[in-house]
Order: C-alpha cells, then structure tokens, then sequence
C-alpha cells in the first residue's frame, strides 16, 4: 500500500471483503471522484481494471464505512495522547509518580495539565489532595481532570491565578465542580499556546485516522475550551489530509454559531453534570451522597434554546445524564414543539449527549420528537456492573437501568456512538464490542446495529442520509482492516457463520466476542484521500 496521496481519478480495490449493503458477497470496489462508484464481485471488477488510475489488492482485507465518532474533544484528546495520562494509573502514589516525573520533565509549561484520575479505581478511593499535589509539583500551577472532566484537583499556585475561584459555586479543598472547575479549567487551557493546541489537535485527529475513523464531531463550547480553539480545529480539519470535522458550539447565541461555523447550537450545553463526580442531576438523591447532584438548565431553558435553534435552522443539543436532566430535555423540546410545529422540531433532528439514566417515558419522547441519542458504549464497560461505579453512585438497581440502548432501537430512536474522548479512549471496534456486550444483558445490541450506530448513525446525526455506508453515489470515506472470518452476531451472545443464502442480505462482522483480538486498521481513506496508512503495510 502507498503512502497518502491526493485522490486518484478512480481506484479499483478488489479481492478483499467489502461491507456492503448493496452486495453482501462484494469482493471489489471502485471509487471515482471522492464517491463510491460501484460495489461488486472479483469477477465483474475485471471490466474495469483497464479504465481506473490505480489498483488496490486488498489480499483478503475488510472494507468498511469508516467510523464516525459523534462525540470528540480534539484538543483535550490530543492534550492527553501527548502529555499526562493518568487513565492507567492503578492507585493514587503511581498517579502522583507521574504527576512528579512529568513536572520535572516539562520545566517550562506555564501550567501543567494533566487529565484521567478516577479515584472510584484505586484502594481507598481518595483523589489526590492539593498538599499532595502541591509538593508533587514544586508549587508549580497544575490542573488535573477527572476522568468524567467534570471535576478537578489542582494546586495553590494554579488557583492563586484564578481570582475569586475560592467564592464561586463548587469550590472545596477537594476536586473542584460546578463554577469554579469551569474558572480554573478556563485559567489551565487559557496557558496553552496556539503552538500547543495545534500539535494537539493534529496529534488527535492522526490517532483517529488511524483507527478507521474518518469523521469526528467536536463537542465545543465557552465553558469547556474556547472561541480560538474551536475555529483553529476547524480550519485545521480544512487544510490538512485526516478525518472530517463537524463542530458544534454549546452556547445559546444562534449568532455566535453561525459566526463560528458551528453545525449546531449543541455537544457539551449543560443540563447537568456528570454521576462519577456527583453532579449528574438525579430524581432521587445519590446512594452515596445525601443530595441530587447540579442542575444548570431546566425545562424553560431547554424550550427557548430549542425553539430559536429551530426558527433559525440550526441544530441544538444538550449534555443530559441524570433521569432528571433527560426529563428537563424532553418537557423542554416538547414546549418548543407545541410553539414552533412538532414536524418542525423532529426535521431540525435535535440531538441529546449522554442520556444515560432514561425511563420509559423519556424514551418515548424521544421517539415522538425525533430527538438523536449520542451515546457512548463505553461509559457502560468502564463504569457498569454490579460492582462498578455506577453502583456505587446509584445502588444496583438505578445502575442497571443506565444506558438502555436496546429499548432505544426499539422504540425507533436514532443512535450515534462516541468515545467523549478523552473520558473515553477512541476505540471504534471496542466502543461496537462494548454496545453488544452491555454489562446489563437487556440493553445489549447486535453487532451489526451497533456498527450501522458508530458509522452511519453519525452522519444521519448531522443530517446526511446519504452517507456512513458503501454504496454508489456515497462519500468514499472507509477503512481497510485486517481480520478474522467475519461472523453474524445476535445481541444475547450467539455467533453464526455468515449465511450463504443470498435471500439473508446481511453482509458479515469481525467476531467481537470478548476476548477475541479486534481488527487492525491498514488504512483510512477520506473522501476519496487516503490519510492513513499503516507502516509496512
């Protein structure tokens, strides 16, 4: 295979696998212009072998959609690819190991930043203390986010450059939440130098590509990065070869949006918090703290963002965790719905991030106002299970309510899968395992449901029909994969050689059993352009 190159005329790839809906037997593609011309077997693909510009012997590779993870924090991912992670830390003294080695390692940084913690892992379950961190540092200013990013450890030195954090809402000696994590997170990203963010972000968007993602949807917004940062990861995503961009900006000027370039009001615009740091907003109190956590958005704020969201043509959207903030949305998109036109709203496709506690009654509402669930399996493999920290947060029978992506299918509800990276790693393959192999069996989906969520489910969640799926007339964006026989996989754990009856149409999957290897992406190829390729392949 080549290096990346601008896209050739037409490429025919063939003697491979191609996943296709158009032919579940495909063996060969021809791409033409930056779309899919056609899909087919070996043997008709000779007809076109004297006409193409380039030839791609695919030696028994998977061809696939590339992925779309709908819910990214590019520079934050790429801040933690190229500096502190402390995601593998196993307990507290390891993770202050690193904190120490990576203070003495970058002597210049005005601020250190670090990110991943989750004392809900280690024995004793206690974050890092300010003094701990203090002498780890030498004094030197250092934020440090949970692993949800909806909390944080820092120094002394980092808050004495944040005045007045030590009065607003959320200020403890412990993990800062609520107003004053969004101050002294502003402070710590307000360091970072454009130099800086520009590595990060293109560290990002290359360790995207090179899992077979070839589109990701930024999840911006004031409180969490800045008007700089988004619109240089936008004219980055322009400029250079790698995966595609969608930006959505969380704030409720319709004006500012557009000026942005934003695809929506939407991503990370704050009903509530997260459960692991307890700011999740809950009907009923925490199992494990005598209070319902934060709400920063009711139902009336809900309704007006939507309603001008929707007058305006943009999409909007909102962070909703807890049953509570999920119920605000619904009670909320409803009233826009009864001001603005129901077909209105359900066209505008809406779409909620998270909405991971939801009752049948939410679900519903979903359904009936074409609301987008953006979702991330991977909450459910991290944090799920009897003795996870959903439980821990919740108590067993709250917990295994979480994340019910099967009664969502069920009742017609658009899913589009993400990592929220970096809370999660981007792992396409394992964030597809993940949704099959839900912790909580009845909320399990098929593989293949799930890898229509994590490719096409992302284009239809920013309105292309036409797209996440290898057909003729659609975007050539796709994957080339190295992997075992491929398999068809039912939701309740059963595995099945693909059916040779052409009358099943279901083109087969890599077998995502727990415990089997998963597929290793050779290359990536965006709109026609190839943007990865792995080495020595």
């Amino acid at each position: 295979m080549s290096e990346p190159t601008a896209p050739p005329r037409t490429v025919l790839l063939r003697r491979g696998e191609v996943h296709s809906p158009a032919d579940p037997f495909a063996t060969a593609m021809v791409v033409e212009r930056g779309q899919v011309a056609w899909v087919g077997s070996e043997g008709a693909a000779d007809a076109f072998a004297d006409g193409v510009d380039e030839v791609v012997d695919l030696d028994g590779a998977l061809v696939t959609p590339a992925f779309t993870d709908a819910h990214v924090h590019a520079t934050a991912t790429g801040l933690a690819l190229t500096g502190l992670d402390l995601s593998g830390a196993p307990t507290l003294d390891a993770a202050l190991a690193l904190v120490r080695a990576f203070a003495a390692a970058r002597p210049a940084d005005r601020v250190l930043l670090g990110h991943g913690w989750d004392a809900a892992r280690w024995p004793g379950g206690r974050p890092p203390a300010r003094a701990e961190l203090d002498a780890a540092t030498g004094g030197r200013p250092l934020y440090l986010s949970r692993i949800d990013v909806h909390s944080a450890v820092v120094t002394t030195a980092l808050l004495d450059l944040v005045p007045g954090v030590r009065d607003l809402p959320g200020y403890a000696d412990g993990p800062l939440t609520r107003d004053a994590h969004h101050a002294v997170r502003g402070a710590a990203l307000g360091a970072v130098t454009p130099a800086q963010r520009t590595e990060a972000q293109r560290a990002a968007l290359a360790h995207a590509a090179s899992l077979g993602i070839g589109s990701v949807h930024e999840c911006a917004g004031p409180d969490i990065s800045s008007e700089d940062d988004f619109t240089g990861l936008l004219r980055l995503a322009a400029g250079e070869p790698g995966p595609r961009v969608v930006g959505y900006w969380a704030e409720a000027d319709v004006d500012k949006v557009r000026e942005l370039g934003a695809a929506g009001a939407a991503g990370d615009l704050f009903v509530d918090g997260s459960i692991g740091s307890h700011t999740a907003h809950l009907h009923e109190p925490y199992a494990d703290a005598a209070h319902t956590g934060t709400a920063y958005l009711d139902a009336a704020g809900v309704a007006a963002h939507v309603a001008a969201c929707t007058e305006a043509g943009l999409q909007a959207g909102f962070h909703a965790i807890g049953d509570a903030a999920v119920a605000a949305v619904a009670e909320g998109v409803r009233a826009a719905a009864d001001k603005v036109g129901l077909a209105r709203i359900r066209a505008a496709r809406h779409r909620v991030e998270h909405a991971e506690l939801l009752t049948p009654e939410t679900v519903a509402a979903f359904a009936e106002l074409g609301l987008t669930a953006s979702v991330q399996p991977a909450f459910d493999a991290l944090w799920g299970g009897e003795d996870g920290m959903y439980a821990e947060r919740l108590g067993a029978g709250r917990a295994r309510a979480l994340n019910p992506f099967a009664a969502l299918l069920r009742a017609g509800v658009p899913l589009a899968f993400g990592s929220d990276s970096p809370v999660t790693p981007l792992d396409p393959w394992g964030t597809v395992r993940a949704a099959a192999f839900h912790r909580t069996p009845e909320h399990r989906v098929s593989v293949r449901a799930a890898f229509t969520a994590h490719t096409r489910g992302g284009w239809r969640a920013v309105g292309r029909d036409d797209a996440g799926v290898l057909v003729p007339g659609a975007p050539a964006d796709y994957a080339l994969w190295r992997t075992d026989a491929l398999v068809v996989q039912a939701p309740d754990d059963r595995v099945a050689r693909w059916s040779t009856d052409p009358r099943s149409g279901t083109p087969g999957l890599p077998d995502l059993t727990p415990g089997t290897e998963l597929p290793v992406c050779l290359r990536t190829v965006v709109g026609g352009r190839t943007v990865f390729v792995r080495p020595g392949e």
